[in-house]
């Protein structure tokens, strides 16, 4: 699924500096581990949804996780399955809808925590049971091994000279963490919102074959779901968008190529609604108990993640907080 969302840029380009301090992850990790009701053996099961097309961000980190929860005996046959569409909003209207059911959770972002609003969902995030904020990570420009852009300065001079001639592609919605980045690039280098030609579409697995078929001029998403096809050469990062480099990715960030931006995204795990106090604890339980494995500490560092790992209430108050911010910004641009 694919939409040209150019005639919403300038509004969402307008409230780019209201969302800087929303968008991505706060800084440090830490745990709660307040697990009474936790399970005496591995949990049974278990399900993750991903909402988005297998191959993106979400789903490399749902299967990451189960890999690792089942590996390291914290749970047995695990089950990861694909509920794709509207950015991940016909995954959480599901999960909402699965009121008590405390096996299945879904595996989610920022990008679902702005689709729900510019798709109208019904269902929101904060209806859900929080678990855990898992990981964060920055964003990279991205183009295909063909592309004329060697640079992030080529990339600016071509895009500048003339925005609209260029494709941005994203995988997420509106609001969403792959809309936000290049917005941000945007006005960062000086380029007039109104005249950037973004296409969104529905994850990275989607978006992959874009940017491999020269179907965009850039991309912007999360590296580690591209981290075989920039191994093997057929995309090329020009740089990425954290504070520092990523490690396993021969590229620049923004602010080393004189572009003052930083941007960093999250993910993290939610369950249904009404869920019992031993559900919510056991399934706490077990995500601590992956967190402190050496195997998830290695996942962390293979797919360029930084730990970001909070539980419970305090990741509750953190998606209030992603959850009003987004719903104030996009409903003052007219996007909700």
């Amino acid at each position: 699924m694919r939409q040209n969302r150019a005639l919403r840029i300038a509004a969402v380009a307008a409230g780019i500096a209201l969302m800087a301090t929303g968008c991505g992850a706060t800084g440090g990790s830490s745990t709660n581990t307040s697990s009474p009701g936790a399970a005496a053996g591995p949990v049974t099961g278990l399900q993750i949804m991903v909402p988005n097309t297998p191959g993106g961000g979400y789903d490399t980190t749902a299967r990451v996780a189960a890999k690792v929860l089942d590996d390291e005996k914290v749970a047995t046959n695990t089950e990861v399955f694909n509920l794709a569409g509207a950015g991940g909003t016909v995954g959480l209207a599901r999960v909402v809808n699965e009121k008590g059911n405390g096996d299945l959770t879904m595996l989610m972002g920022l990008g679902v925590v702005g689709a729900s609003y510019t798709n109208k969902s019904e269902a929101k995030l904060t209806d859900t049971t929080p678990l855990a904020r898992l990981i964060e990570e920055p964003g990279a420009i991205m183009v295909s091994k063909d592309s004329p852009y060697k640079t992030i300065d080529d990339l600016v001079t071509a895009w500048k000279a003339d925005p609209g001639s260029i494709a941005v592609g994203g995988g997420s919605s509106p609001g969403g963490p792959d809309h936000l980045l290049p917005m941000q690039l945007a006005g960062a280098v000086g380029i007039d919102a109104t005249k950037v030609n973004f296409v969104s579409y529905d994850g990275g697995g989607d978006l992959l074959p874009a940017i491999l078929g020269n179907k965009v001029g850039f991309a912007a998403s999360g590296a580690g779901e591209y981290l075989q096809q920039i191994k093997s050469g057929d995309v090329r990062v020009l740089a990425t968008s954290g504070e520092e480099r990523l490690e396993g990715v021969d590229a620049p960030t923004l602010k080393e190529s004189g572009i003052d931006l930083v941007f960093t995204n999250w993910r993290g795990i939610v369950a249904p609604p009404g869920i019992s106090d031993d559900d919510k604890a056991k399934l706490i339980a077990a995500l601590e108990e992956m967190h402190g494995t050496d195997a998830w500490k290695e996942a962390l560092v293979k797919n360029s993640w930084t730990d970001a790992f909070i539980t419970g209430d305090e990741f509750e108050s953190f998606l209030t907080e992603q959850d009003k911010r987004v719903a104030d910004v996009l409903t003052k641009l007219g996007l909700a």
